[in-house]
């Protein structure tokens, strides 16, 4: 099965970006069944202006298809997310 491409958006400064990126990160490198699964791309909102408007006080956010998770979210919460 190929993984599925999911964009973290974020922006550097913000602590919730960096903490949800810590618990996405301990569960690609600590959960096979989300390693498996997904591809993670990270996307800085300040490279476009579009994604500002659309995210900039909803960040972080993880998109996948017509999917996203948006913060606050729980570890369990995301796994689910990730992997379905």
């Amino acid at each position: 099965m190929q993984p599925k491409r999911v964009r973290f958006l974020s922006t550097s400064g913000c602590h919730l970006c960096d903490q949800a990126y810590e618990m996405t990160k301990y569960l690609i490198d600590n959960d096979v069944d989300v390693a498996d699964r997904i591809t993670l791309e990270m996307v800085d909102i300040a490279d476009d202006e579009k994604l500002v408007e659309q995210f900039g006080i909803r960040i972080p956010v993880l998109l996948y298809s017509s999917k996203e998770l948006g913060w606050p979210f729980e570890l369990e919460e995301l796994r689910s997310w990730l992997i379905n």
